[in-house]
């Protein structure tokens, strides 16, 4: 597979723009004293979140990436897919766990299913 066959659903950019804002707007109080450094954490790892969590599907299956790690669901694997009372897209996998797909909304189903090359599906009534 190619990149150019994987379809990337990421989190808004804006979240992005806010953690360096965040950033620029901690370095006074965490250049104050040494034992505020710390601070500057924060806005780091909602930077480093931002730019790296999200879901990547494929024909071969899904792939979830988070913070400090990813993990590699084959679509044999996904019985079902929906979406939760917030709108937020969940697939139920044959051994029962659901997992939210990170950056990925119910309106965004039926690109999913496309990037499987199962076809398409219809949004639910």
């Amino acid at each position: 597979m190619t990149r150019s066959d994987t379809t990337r659903f990421r989190h808004h950019q804006a979240i992005l723009v806010a953690a360096i804002v965040g950033t620029i707007g901690a370095l006074p109080l965490a250049s104050a004293r040494a034992y505020l450094l710390p601070v500057l954490l924060v806005p780091l790892a909602l930077a480093a979140w931002a730019w790296r969590a999200g879901t990547d599907a494929d024909a071969r299956g899904l792939r979830l990436r988070a913070l400090a790690g990813a993990r590699r669901i084959s679509w044999e694997q996904v019985v079902e897919l929906g979406a939760d009372p917030r709108g937020r897209a969940v697939a139920r996998l044959d051994d029962g766990q659901r997992l939210l797909l990170p950056a990925v909304r119910g309106e965004d189903l039926p690109r999913l299913v496309a990037a499987a090359g199962r076809g398409s599906v219809e949004p639910a009534q």
